[in-house]
């Protein structure tokens, strides 16, 4: 007999289901069932039928809310059940091909690469498009700041309000908790503005180095606060790939004297900033969970949980603009003309258009890839994880330290290659691939308990 599998429609009449479907197809008598068990495996509901006759187990698993699924466990150890899906109420059979849920599985795995792919591209193109950006800005970096803040979010809101007219955005996820939202701004203005105080004393080849850290915090944050456990395997590629960036960005830069020399003090606090970015991812993936439980099953669209993201962290940043300000060494009472003389060098208008050439297409185009850059980061980190989000990043670093070696225009002299790049580049794709690497492992018939018929 063919091996299948049978989903019973959950409901009032499932056991009487059970009844009807069971003899039919599979030969036994009397069934025990033990009680709802929940397998750590693949995080499902199951519950274990045994035949007196036969020495054969048969699993019942929640599949969703239409149904559940019944298939023997010698079935499940080798792979070769054929789901089936019966839906009793309204006299459907529907038949499902075996390698419909390794077909799904596979298609999933292709759908984050190609997320992660589109997000490194969009990496690179935002650092890249930074330091064009700021060749006419070179006076004003702080409007720049601001200008990109601000602009997401009427660029948010409005992509918002079209697709809630379109019927993408529900009434439901707007009526989300706003909480959590505003939990966002605040961890993003923090991280803004503790990585401006510590980023004007420290060197810049220091910088990536204390960045590793975020990828760090985000695996400490991410067991604490989403219960994950990683395999040792996981927890070596992304130390791995941190050295990697190590290697490839700081090789004869002298990063390690220039930490020394900034003091402890701004190392903690750069670090502390990046606590901040990794909270704010994790947060962003708590969001999304919670909300497919409220919206019962549905998943909340990326651009209300930027918009509203966005709107909070420019209520904070407004907060926060005397100490940013005189971070930048820009006096409060002068921040009013200080914007203005940077509107007019972004416009390339007046007579402090001298120096601004590549204003304003070059800071557009940076404020256009840095929201594509977002918006990819965070539909990545809603399709699989905080830390394929922040390893895909992280691959983009030595991408762009490459690209600058490259003839760009308004730079200059491209840069040269650093004397670790290549053995770095070889341990951070390393780092990758043994993250990446599941090993095969086989299912233990103990995971789950059964009940024999004597003891029901």
């Amino acid at each position: 007999m063919s091996a299948c599998c049978r989903r019973i429609s959950a409901g009032a009449s499932a056991s009487k289901a059970v009844d009807r479907l069971i003899p039919s197809r599979i030969p036994f008598r009397t069934v025990a069932i033990s009680p709802t068990l929940y397998s750590p495996i693949n995080q499902r509901q199951r519950i274990v039928l045994r035949s007196p006759g036969k020495s054969r187990r048969w699993i019942v698993e929640s599949i969703n809310r239409a149904g559940i699924s019944i298939k023997s466990e010698e079935e499940e150890e080798e792979g070769k059940v054929k789901p089936c899906s019966y839906a009793l109420e309204e006299g459907l059979v529907e038949e499902e091909e075996g390698g419909r849920s390794r077909g799904c599985d596979r298609d999933r795995t292709v759908e984050v690469m190609v997320a992660a792919a589109i997000t490194v591209v969009f990496g690179v193109g935002n650092r890249v498009l930074y330091k064009l950006a700021l060749v006419p800005l070179k006076h004003y970096p702080f409007f720049l700041a601001q200008l990109a803040t601000f602009g997401y979010v009427l660029v948010y809101f409005s992509i918002l309000y079209f697709r809630y007219h379109a019927g993408i955005v529900t009434d439901e996820m707007l009526s989300l908790p706003k909480t959590p939202f505003l939990a966002v701004g605040l961890l993003e203005a923090l991280g803004a503005a503790s990585g401006m105080a510590a980023g004007a004393i420290l060197s810049g080849a220091s910088i990536p180095i204390l960045s590793q850290t975020f990828l760090v915090w985000q695996l400490l944050l991410s067991v604490i606060f989403l219960g994950r456990r990683y395999k040792f395997n996981q927890i070596l590629g992304c130390f791995l790939v941190a050295v990697g960036v190590i290697i490839t960005v700081a090789s004869g830069s002298g990063a390690g004297l220039s930490l020394k020399e900034a003091g402890i003090f701004w190392t903690l606090l750069m670090i502390t900033s990046f606590l901040f970015q990794a909270a704010d991812t994790v947060l962003k993936e708590i969001i999304f969970q919670d909300a497919a439980k409220k919206l019962k099953g549905g998943s909340v669209d990326l651009f209300v949980v930027n918009s509203y993201g966005s709107a909070f962290q420019a209520l904070f940043i407004c907060l926060l603009l005397p100490f940013l300000s005189k971070l930048w060494g820009i006096p409060f009472n002068q921040l009013p003309n200080y914007l203005k003389d940077g509107a007019a060098c972004f416009l390339n208008i007046g007579s402090l258009s001298s120096g601004c050439e590549g204003a304003p297409l070059l800071p557009l185009l940076f404020v256009i890839v840095n929201m594509g850059f977002n918006i990819s980061l965070l539909h990545l980190l809603k399709i699989s994880s905080a830390v394929v989000s922040c390893l895909a990043s992280t691959f983009s670093v030595p991408l762009s330290v490459y690209a600058f070696t490259l003839p760009l225009p308004y730079i200059g002299v491209a840069s040269s290659l650093p004397t670790g790049f290549v053995s770095g580049v070889v341990v951070l794709v390393t780092g990758l691939l043994i993250y990446a690497w599941t090993p095969s492992s086989v299912t233990s018939t103990n995971t789950t308990p059964t009940l024999d018929p004597q003891q029901a």
